[in-house]
């Protein structure tokens, strides 16, 4: 009999799933999910984009002055920027650091909260390893759909460097947590991002 991924007797933080070498299969299986590598479905608005027209010019000045040499710069150069002017625009609380607690093994801080009414996203900033990144995320993810009501609304999360941006998708209803495919640059496909993180909290 195979032993478990984790140790059941022990205490994880969120962070803790980033330092692990752990298969992200089998770790999401303990707790009872799928993961799946595909093309997600992401909604797009087709709002005005004429409040964030400013961001793209705004990131290709400050790259050229500044050098990400550190998961702090990046969080404040390249997410932060996005992350507030959506949360003003959409007119909704931003939570930074957001305390999580919902068992030994599922708790820690959330780099970045947004809520607005049903609808949810967490963000996870890192400055390297984006793969491990997506799989903290993932219990993220799983300690939320956890933590919150019974809802058939999906949860989405995101891990970036700043620079780039690639989303999870989980369905509640079958436990499936899909890993997209696709990365967005910054600031190249800075619309585009943005066009799907509206999306997310207009339905």
């Amino acid at each position: 009999m195979r032993r478990p991924v984790i140790d059941p007797n022990r205490s994880y933080t969120f962070r803790d799933y980033f330092e692990m070498n752990v298969p992200i299969d089998e770790l999401v299986a303990y707790f009872g999910y799928i993961h799946q590598i595909e093309s997600c479905v992401l909604p797009k608005s087709s709002t005005d984009f004429s409040y964030f027209a400013h961001l793209k010019n705004q990131f290709e000045t400050h790259l050229r002055y500044v050098n990400l040499t550190s998961e702090a710069v990046r969080r404040e150069v390249l997410v932060a920027p996005i992350v507030l002017n959506l949360a003003a625009f959409l007119k909704m609380r931003l939570h930074v650091e957001y305390p999580l607690h919902v068992s030994a093994q599922l708790k820690g801080k959330i780099d970045y909260y947004l809520q607005r009414n049903r609808n949810l996203l967490i963000i996870e900033a890192k400055h390297d390893d984006m793969s491990r990144g997506f799989t903290q995320l993932a219990v993220e993810m799983i300690a939320l759909d956890q933590w919150l009501d019974s809802d058939d609304k999906p949860l989405y999360g995101i891990v970036t460097m700043g620079n780039a941006w690639q989303f999870g998708v989980l369905n509640r209803t079958t436990k499936q947590i899909c890993q997209d495919t696709r990365l967005y640059a910054i600031p190249t496909e800075t619309e585009e991002l943005l066009r799907i993180l509206i999306a997310i909290f207009e339905g």
